[in-house]
């Protein structure tokens, strides 16, 4: 199949690879995700690139280290698996949509 492709055609193809990998990454930037522990007493919000973007922790927490500390690691375990889940599909959209082959 890659000998029916010329390296112009190889070119253009890594040339549209790349810009979608630029979009791809500017998207995920501007999306959030918010997660709640402990029926609301910790919110994390992260951005698509997995990076915290606000916290809030309900006052009683700050009495109760031991609780704090379980539904910070359960909200942070959350927000990284749905950043990573929405990753995941978003790549296998992008890629689904690239087809070098075509017309070929």
């Amino acid at each position: 199949m890659f000998d029916k492709m010329n390296l112009g055609d190889m070119g253009k193809m890594l040339e549209q690879m790349q810009e979608q990998a630029a979009k791809f990454d500017a998207e995920l930037a501007e999306r959030t995700f918010t997660v709640k522990t402990g029926g609301g007493m910790v919110r994390l919000e992260m951005n698509g690139r997995g990076e915290a973007v606000d916290l809030e922790i309900d006052d009683s927490l700050l009495e109760d280290k031991a609780s704090l500390q379980i539904l910070l690691i359960a909200a942070i375990n959350d927000a990284v698996k749905m950043v990573e889940d929405n990753k995941k599909h978003s790549a296998m959209g992008m890629l689904g949509g690239m087809n070098p082959f075509a017309g070929n």
